[in-house]
């Protein structure tokens, strides 16, 4: 009885359902990207650059709603693979794709159609993408409520 009184607990808490969720798909994640070298993390970074060459960290930190000090420890690993490089620009640093970095445009696509697939096959795709939608404008709502 204590399993279903602790289960119902933690259930209605957004708090451990958010885990919860978070750790089953970033289990997803990681398999698929693993095919390819890269963790989920960075193959949504190499999008991101990939989508806006010439980025700075902190547009690229804002994009991906992470701390400019992770943006720079996450670059730091994608120029030490050579997939990206850093150019001062005046003042700004810039990152930018290498050629190595935008031959693996496509891998990536695919590690991200694959995963999607997975987890509509489970969830139902309209499902799936309601919940993803919904899940971020409540991350937005409440970052913009200074959490």
């Amino acid at each position: 009885m204590a399993n279903k009184k602790a289960e119902q607990l933690l259930s209605g808490c957004l708090y451990f359902t958010a885990n919860h969720l978070g750790r089953v798909i970033n289990r997803m994640a990681e398999e698929e990207f693993g095919r390819i070298g890269l963790s989920p993390t960075y193959g949504f970074l190499m999008v991101a650059i990939l989508e806006n060459e010439g980025a700075t960290h902190n547009e690229l930190s804002q994009i991906m709603h992470l701390t400019p000090s992770t943006m720079t420890r996450l670059i730091d690993k994608l120029v030490y693979k050579q997939l990206v490089i850093r150019k001062q620009e005046g003042r700004q640093v810039r990152i930018y794709a290498t050629e190595a970095g935008r031959k693996l445009r496509d891998e990536i696509d695919t590690a991200w159609e694959r995963l999607h697939s997975r987890y509509a096959e489970v969830l139902g795709r309209e499902y799936g993408d309601r919940l993803t939608q919904e899940v971020y404008d409540a991350a937005c709502r409440l970052e913009s409520e200074g959490f």
